[in-house]
């Protein structure tokens, strides 16, 4: 069975060669200095080692203002110019016009019409599904498309089973804020539950948001720490992606610059590795291409 695996990381762009705004040079990142020779900049954009790509990924997509995660997260799960579509970039959830485009086109729904199997491998709370059945759907789009779709959603249980990863990877969240009883687990630990969920499906998508938290501010004392724990988790994945397929993307920029708090108009980060990695990075220009890519492995 070809798998194929989309980690998709909120708010990393390619900005300035500037350790005082960029982390990516002010941190090391093992991602960057064993795979690539250097972090990608504004003035070093394409990297590439091996069958291994690292390319910019236009999320302007032509309209005015800086990219928003609404519009963004939806054009790249659904294939669509979001924020052409609507008029404007629009965020942190969906515009409410884009939802039936959500419910038809998002990339679940595809693979589950070709006969194919798909998993969304984070794990959510018992609040969070709370929060759903009482009737409020403001949501990220791509737990929203798992919803509308029939893609089940992971718990606790799967969490404690080692069948789901947490959004921060270790855990650490889960036990000091919403009190669970779990391990703290190393990001390797997280990176081979996602290889096993991958090794079932022929779509698997995990989702981390914290770095667009950290270029708007917020954990701001934790910056260092969650980014190691992203950098091993990324380059256990990429040091052993094997035969599946990798694609590694963002919606817009905001943590390569924290200049500022706000997101910025600079190329989205996108690495592809493993099978046809090549290929699909030829086919990615803008956040829009990443789910025809994709589909393309399959047809």
């Amino acid at each position: 069975m070809h798998s194929t695996i989309l980690i998709f990381i909120d708010g990393v762009g390619i900005g300035k060669l500037d350790k005082r705004i960029n982390p990516f040079f002010k941190y090391k990142f093992k991602v960057f200095s064993e795979f690539f020779d250097s972090p990608p900049s504004l003035e070093n954009q394409y990297l590439q080692s091996g069958s291994t790509f690292l390319f910019p990924t236009d999320a302007c997509l032509g309209v005015e203002g800086l990219p928003q995660s609404g519009t963004g997260q939806t054009s790249i799960f659904c294939g669509i110019n979001a924020p052409k579509k609507i008029g404007k970039h629009f965020g942190p959830y969906p515009y409410s016009t884009l939802i039936p485009i959500i419910e038809k086109r998002n990339i679940f729904k595809e693979f589950i019409n070709m006969n194919k199997k798909v998993a969304f491998a984070n794990a959510y709370p018992s609040i969070f599904f709370d929060y759903v059945n009482s009737g409020r759907r403001r949501l990220s789009v791509t737990t929203l498309s798992c919803i509308l779709t029939g893609v089940r959603l992971r718990t606790s249980t799967d969490l404690r089973r080692g069948r789901a990863i947490s959004n921060e990877l270790d855990n650490k969240y889960w036990v000091t804020k919403l009190n669970y009883d779990l391990p703290l687990i190393k990001p390797e630990t997280a990176a081979r539950r996602l290889f096993r969920l991958a090794d079932k499906h022929h779509l698997t998508v995990f989702e981390y948001f914290i770095t667009d938290h950290l270029g708007h501010g917020r954990y701001k004392t934790e910056m260092k720490e969650r980014l190691e724990l992203l950098d091993q988790f990324i380059f256990y994945v990429l040091k052993n992606i094997g035969k599946r397929s990798l694609v590694i993307c963002s919606d817009h920029g905001n943590l390569e610059d924290l200049s500022v708090k706000t997101h910025t108009r600079n190329p989205a980060l996108t690495i592809t590795a493993g099978r046809k990695a090549e290929t699909l990075a030829k086919k990615i220009k803008s956040i829009k291409d990443i789910k025809k890519a994709i589909l393309g492995l399959y047809k």
